[in-house]
């Protein structure tokens, strides 16, 4: 049986040591880029708040940086790799 990508994903490791390496402006007010880059991110980590606002958990990325390239600084502020040692180690191609 082939695998899914939430298996795939699900094999994946991931080492983090508190420091986020991507800063976002959760309060920006372009509506519809907000919608996007939490439709967009291939982890699901960016949620849309009750409240409008938008919350990220770095903890399970990808480090794919879709989201620095969709929001080109408007919402994701600033993105860098994590140092070394850190972030993920894919398992499954």
């Amino acid at each position: 049986m082939a695998m899914t990508i939430e298996d795939k994903l699900g094999l994946n490791r991931f080492n983090v040591d508190g420091t986020p390496h991507i800063e976002i402006n959760g309060n920006y007010d372009d509506q519809t880029l907000k919608e996007r880059l939490v439709m967009a991110c291939p982890a699901k980590l960016y949620t849309l708040r009750e409240d409008n606002t938008v919350d990220f958990n770095y903890e399970g990325c990808l480090e794919c940086g879709t989201c620095r390239v969709l929001t080109g600084g408007r919402i994701v502020k600033s993105w860098d790799h994590p140092i070394g040692g850190m972030g993920v180690a894919f398992k499954k191609g």
